[in-house]
């Protein structure tokens, strides 16, 4: 196989660093990551991706399942398959949903009642019941779902197109993640550039206090100083790289100092949300009485103002939804906890012109079993792990509104009509924001690489 690249999507770097004789100042530099023609016409031009660390129940939240009503505590053997845990085995009880749902939107789509502000946006969504993980764990389903690889080291998502396309902002990130209290399992794996260069790589921001540390400049250093060091480091770095060609990662490192630099002007305006009119932190849910949604709204808030400021892909990530029994007590807690933020998100984007151009995506790592053997009875159960069903919903960017796409079986337990797995997802993504999979590569390890792994189609049923 040839060594060239199908698709270039960044100058050489050894170019950058050594071509002309020029010095490596910051505008050699943004080009690293200038914005960059898709392949074909984009739908999307930004990503806001909501990650639902832990495996929502899409038994319980947008797929209810009556027949389980009829099956509750139905007794019966399961054995172990190619995605059952043995936990998932043996002995099991079918378990009902403890929740109510109710139709809403035009198209009356049966969502959870505790779903209050978000039903009213159900129309701009596009809700997909036929998606198919390969694993039940979560560190190597959390990878899948993010970098198309079980075992993580691969580019996530967010590195590929920013890799294809650029950034909008040069004085920004491309990929920014807006963690949770804590990392998702797997840690930073979720969001790594892998195999891409450095640049790529997603950069996370603090959940609690500054979300970016230092980006005030010491005491008596100005931005002049600032700029005089970095093209001193500029200088003596290519004279370093003239003797060690081999060490790649030299341009990627230089560039980070060179976008801290300009972040100090662009990041503290993005992030200043205090500044956002009463009326729309109370729309998202943050401060005053709002404790219980505070903290993903200030995320959903603050991925509207990224994407605004022209940043390419922002993950927001919501932990918490591993529940293995007492189900109705910890999702009820999760989906309290989103529903206005998300609702507020999707309302927001849409009146400031933005939903159309920018794809929201919500999705946890797998579904959730309509069985449990844990708990056999009161409302003290749960859903274990279950790759053969979920839902994932996504809205804007090209994507059909109002509808629903796929299904379960009468269980819940397999998706049963417009099945597709998880690379198929990653295609039509990548589609929507004008990127063919199969020309978005990368030459490593003796051969090129894409975010599919293998190829992979695109679900021509979500778009519009």
């Amino acid at each position: 196989m040839s060594t060239k690249r199908m698709w270039t999507a960044t100058p050489s770097r050894r170019d950058l660093l050594f071509g002309g004789g020029m010095g490596l100042g910051s505008v050699a530099l943004a080009a690293m990551n200038a914005p960059k023609g898709p392949h074909h016409k984009a739908r999307a031009k930004n990503v806001i991706f909501l990650l639902m660390e832990g495996g929502p129940s899409h038994i319980d939240t947008f797929d209810p399942k009556p027949k389980l009503d009829a099956l509750h505590m139905t007794k019966f053997q399961k054995e172990r398959s190619k995605f059952e845990a043995n936990m998932n085995t043996g002995e099991r009880y079918y378990v009902k949903s403890p929740f109510q749902f109710r139709r809403a939107g035009q198209a009356g789509v049966e969502i959870n009642t505790l779903f209050d502000k978000f039903s009213g946006v159900v129309d701009d969504v596009c809700f997909y019941r036929g998606l198919h993980a390969d694993s039940v764990n979560h560190p190597t389903a959390l990878y899948h779902l993010n970098t198309g690889n079980q075992f993580g080291g691969d580019p996530a998502l967010g590195a590929w197109v920013s890799y294809g396309l650029g950034t909008v902002n040069q004085n920004l990130p491309s990929f920014l993640v807006l963690p949770d209290s804590a990392y998702p399992q797997g840690g930073a794996a979720n969001w790594s550039n892998g195999y891409l260069p450095a640049q790529f790589q997603g950069t996370p921001l603090r959940p609690a206090g500054a979300p970016v540390l230092d980006m005030a400049p010491p005491p008596g250093v100005t931005a002049q100083r600032q700029r005089a060091t970095l093209d001193l480091m500029s200088a003596l770095n290519k004279n370093h790289g003239a003797r060690h060609p081999e060490h790649e990662e030299l341009a990627a490192r230089i560039e980070s100092y060179e976008l801290a630099f300009r972040m100090q002007a662009e990041m503290p305006k993005v992030l200043e949300i205090e500044k956002e009119p009463a009326s729309t932190l109370e729309m998202y849910g943050i401060g005053g009485a709002n404790k219980d949604t505070d903290s993903v709204g200030r995320r959903c808030l603050l991925a509207r103002r990224l994407v605004e400021a022209g940043v390419r892909f922002v993950q927001v990530v919501v932990m918490g939804w591993d529940s293995h029994d007492y189900i109705e007590k910890a999702h009820s807690a999760r989906m309290h906890a989103i529903d206005r933020p998300i609702a507020a998100l999707l309302t927001d984007l849409k009146q400031r012109g933005l939903l159309d151009e920018t794809l929201v995506v919500w999705s946890g790592e797998f579904g959730r079993s309509p069985d449990n053997g844990i708990r056999s009875g009161g409302q003290a159960w749960g859903r274990d792990h279950n790759a053969t069903a979920m839902t994932t919903w996504m809205a804007g960017g090209g994507v059909k509104r109002g509808v629903i796409v796929g299904a379960t079986d009468e269980t819940g337990l397999r998706a049963v009509e417009t099945v597709h797995p998880i690379k198929d997802f990653h295609v039509t993504l990548l589609h929507l924001l004008g990127l063919d999979d199969n020309k978005l590569r990368f030459f490593h390890a003796g051969r090129q690489k894409q975010l599919s792994q293998t190829g992979g189609e695109v679900i021509r049923e979500l778009l519009a």
